[in-house]
């Protein structure tokens, strides 16, 4: 049978994922190296660290505007509106497919289509990840970058430690999503084919 292809990722979208992506990464490396290095056998020294660290948290900022723009001007951001209506059930069909269906060899529940790119799981995580995660996590980089904007105490509460804390756990969630996302990516009849997709920009499907 062949393949039917649909072209859901435009060139903007690529390029964003692709820099988003190093960004991520990097930025996950850098923290990692900033929090728990050996001060005797570093994986990266600490000045390098911290300079690169803002490096790439600078570009993710001037990334994530653009990303937040376009969505805004062009129909991707319909992909994070959701209906709240049975969404509990359809959170739970999709979560039963990955558990136990995709070992099966089960259809997808919801199979992906030019109105629908993402599953219910996935429309949740991405949004929560987008919408809320990556906001905190600017906003208190640029906290810790400029200090002398935060608050000296919150609740009794050291003011650049609060805010310390609060964007290092973003950064542990974030971690887990890049984690859950890779491995989301490859469930499939074809492993790579999801990878294939933000290369090309085009779906296939059987």
């Amino acid at each position: 049978m062949e393949s039917k292809k649909m072209y859901l990722y435009p060139v903007w979208l690529r390029i964003w994922h692709g820099v988003n992506a190093i960004c991520i990464i990097m930025l996950i490396v850098t923290g990692v190296s900033l929090h728990y290095a050996d001060m005797e056998y570093p994986f990266m020294s600490f000045g390098l660290s911290i300079t690169l660290h803002n490096i790439f948290g600078v570009i993710a900022l001037i990334s994530y505007v653009i990303f937040f723009a376009m969505n805004r001007l062009f129909l991707n951001g319909l992909q994070y509106r959701m209906k709240l209506k049975g969404l509990m059930k359809r959170l739970i069909d999709q979560g039963k497919y990955y558990m136990f269906g995709y070992f099966k060899g089960e259809p997808k529940p919801f199979p992906i289509s030019e109105e629908n790119k993402f599953n219910p799981l996935q429309r949740v995580s991405y949004t929560v990840t987008m919408y809320i995660l990556m906001p905190i996590v600017i906003i208190t980089g640029i906290g810790l970058l400029y200090p002398e904007v935060i608050m000296d105490e919150v609740a009794g509460v050291n003011g650049i430690q609060l805010t310390a804390l609060l964007h290092a756990i973003m950064g542990y969630f974030i971690s887990l999503f890049l984690v859950i996302h890779l491995y989301v990516a490859s469930v499939g009849k074809h492993p790579l084919k999801n990878y294939k997709s933000i290369v090309t920009g085009y779906h296939e499907h059987e």
